[in-house]
């Protein structure tokens, strides 16, 4: 008599970025720019103030003017947000081999989240590591992504027995990729200063972070080092992640500015803002400068409009003579080893 074993279900390995339109019209920038600012925590308003200012204000102003900006950016084979996301998937596929399924979602916009898992249920996936690919936490970013995994899974019979890998600000593979995208480009440039540019978020999102008790200062000294009352604040970590690529670029330290861009609307965000830093240097004197967007682990409207077209042109009015922007990691070999080690890890 001979029995045979059911062969290991695959693991399941879920990539989720924040999202793109589906192309550079303005109808699709206005249909994504809906989607994404009635999240609650992105604007945390109440509904029906967050409605009229989304749907009466916000989308349809910003829409012909964000559609103009990602015409400049489209490429042939579409968003570069998510062709850069679809390449670290086959990269990290590969790496991971037999044994793992490796898919990716759009936090908003397509693919969407149900689709994805629906995807890796039909290969029989059961076990799902979920890699939100945010470095620095945010209840906008990590916190609305591992919200909308619960709901998904959680509405389906069967869930998914799933692990979400926590933020990896100090990872050190993330931290290796990125120093060896950066040093070859600052290398060429030469840089008299190196400003690490972050995303911007309302000071309010840091408040409701905080454990009680905890005042947030939003300042440097408060984020000089990680604590317990700041161990899950979003300008913390940038600028955890600045000091390390700081000391792993070899950078001088006096050299180094830590900013912030993307404000949205009129509330308080964190700061310094990266254009008013831009211009201080300038103004300083400074001629040659480089700019890293560690927040962003894929090039997109932020990186590649935002600073290398907007943020170049503004420092160049200001008196600066070049803006270098450094590529992001996008689906380069050493992030591609790095996120498949996090997906072992977890899994």
């Amino acid at each position: 008599m001979t029995s045979s074993a059911l062969s290991p279900a695959p693991r399941g390995l879920l990539l989720v970025n924040l999202g793109t339109p589906a192309g550079p019209d303005t109808a699709s920038v206005r249909r994504y720019l809906r989607q994404f600012l009635s999240d609650p925590r992105v604007i945390d308003l109440p509904a029906p103030a967050r409605w009229a200012l989304v749907h009466l204000v916000i989308a349809p102003f910003r829409a012909p003017r964000s559609a103009r900006a990602y015409r400049q950016i489209w490429t042939e084979r579409g968003s570069p947000l998510l062709v850069h996301t679809q390449d670290l998937r086959d990269a990290v596929a590969a790496r991971l081999g037999e044994g793992w399924v490796v898919t990716l979602a759009m936090r908003y916009g397509a693919p969407a989240i149900d689709l994805a898992l629906d995807e890796l249920r039909a290969q029989g996936v059961q076990r799902l590591v979920v890699l939100p690919l945010y470095p620095q936490y945010a209840a906008s970013t990590t916190g609305s992504t591992a919200a909308a995994i619960y709901r998904a899974c959680t509405g389906r019979w069967d869930p998914h027995m799933l692990t979400v890998v926590p933020p990896f600000f100090a990872d050190d593979g993330f931290l290796s990729a990125w120093a060896h995208v950066a040093a070859p480009h600052l290398t060429r440039a030469q840089p008299e200063a190196v400003v690490l540019s972050f995303h911007g978020l309302p000071v309010r999102h840091l408040e409701r972070s905080h454990p009680a008790g905890h005042a947030c200062q939003a300042d440097a000294a408060c984020c000089e080092r990680l604590h317990l009352g700041n161990n899950r604040c979003y300008r913390a970590q940038c600028f955890a992640t600045a000091r390390a690529l700081t000391e792993r670029l070899g950078l001088d330290p006096a050299a180094v500015h830590v900013s912030f861009q993307s404000r949205l609307g009129r509330a308080e965000w964190i700061g310094p803002d990266t254009m008013a830093v831009l211009t201080r240097l300038a103004a300083e004197g400074v001629r040659d400068v480089a700019v890293l967007c560690p927040s962003f682990v894929a090039d997109c409207l932020e990186t590649t409009e935002e600073i290398g077209l907007r943020a170049r042109e503004h420092f160049l009015a200001a008196g600066g003579r070049e803006l270098t922007l450094v590529p992001s990691l996008n689906a380069t070999d050493p992030w591609a080893d790095a996120v498949a080690d996090l997906a072992r890890r977890a899994g």
